[in-house]
């Protein structure tokens, strides 16, 4: 059952993320014309830093050295980052609406990075800040 409310929590903490990810996304790339690829990559930014700082306090509730955990974090998006920025640029030029494949690579970060950080980033510190 601890696992259980663990992961209900991430949701939560993931869907405010996901609301700040498309919020920054649709300003960039609707009112700021910016390029996609750079709408894509701040808006994943800033949910990312959200997402971290809240589900370390209050989902796995860990007394982690902060810069060790952040680093072990950001190690996740030095791979999924180039990967899903091509994979958004490729989708999206065979046509598919970039709100779609954003919502799709969401989804995808979502639950890979649930995986990464119980099992890699919070694997030794998981409620030692209670």
């Amino acid at each position: 059952m601890k696992e259980f409310l663990r992961f209900i929590r991430f949701t939560l903490i993931s869907a405010s993320a996901g609301l700040i990810e498309l919020g920054s996304f649709t300003l960039s790339n609707e009112i700021m014309h910016w390029p996609y690829w750079l709408s894509y990559m701040i808006a994943l930014t800033l949910s990312v830093v959200w997402n971290f700082t809240l589900n370390r306090k209050y989902t796995f509730k860990s007394a982690a050295d902060i810069p060790s955990a952040m680093f072990k974090a950001a190690m996740f998006y030095v791979f999924f980052l180039p990967a899903s920025t091509w994979l958004e640029h490729y989708l999206t030029g065979l046509g598919i609406n970039e709100y779609i494949v954003t919502i799709g690579n969401m989804l995808l970060n979502f639950v890979l990075e649930f995986l990464y950080q119980r099992y890699y980033v919070f694997r030794d510190s998981l409620d030692t800040n209670v």
